[in-house]
């Protein structure tokens, strides 16, 4: 039987590799995306950076695409949460330049 920690790395390598098939596109409007934490109840933690971390349209790019890929390659996260996701309605909330 593997260890928790084995399992553990596995499914955050798998993770990183799923979030770097992203990358590309949410550095293409000045974000990224950092993995925080795996739970012991696989949901997954993020910190939204750059861009991502400012724009009202993040709650959808977490769950469209991000939670997406990670689901592909992980099918055991039941979710994905990102500790600072930005309200459509925050004032302070900027759209990416391309939009």
């Amino acid at each position: 039987m593997e260890s928790s920690s084995v399992v553990n790395s596995e499914k955050w390598n798998k993770i990183e590799k799923a979030l770097d098939s992203i990358r590309p596109y949410l550095e293409a409007d000045g974000g990224d995306v950092k993995l925080l934490e795996i739970s012991d109840d696989m949901v997954v933690t993020l910190e939204l950076l750059g861009a991502c971390g400012m724009c009202p349209m993040s709650t959808m790019t977490l769950k469209a695409g991000v939670e997406d890929a990670i689901k592909r390659a992980v099918p055991e996260v039941i979710s994905v949460q990102a500790i600072n996701i930005t309200s459509p309605g925050d004032p302070h909330a900027k759209l990416p330049g391309r939009v």
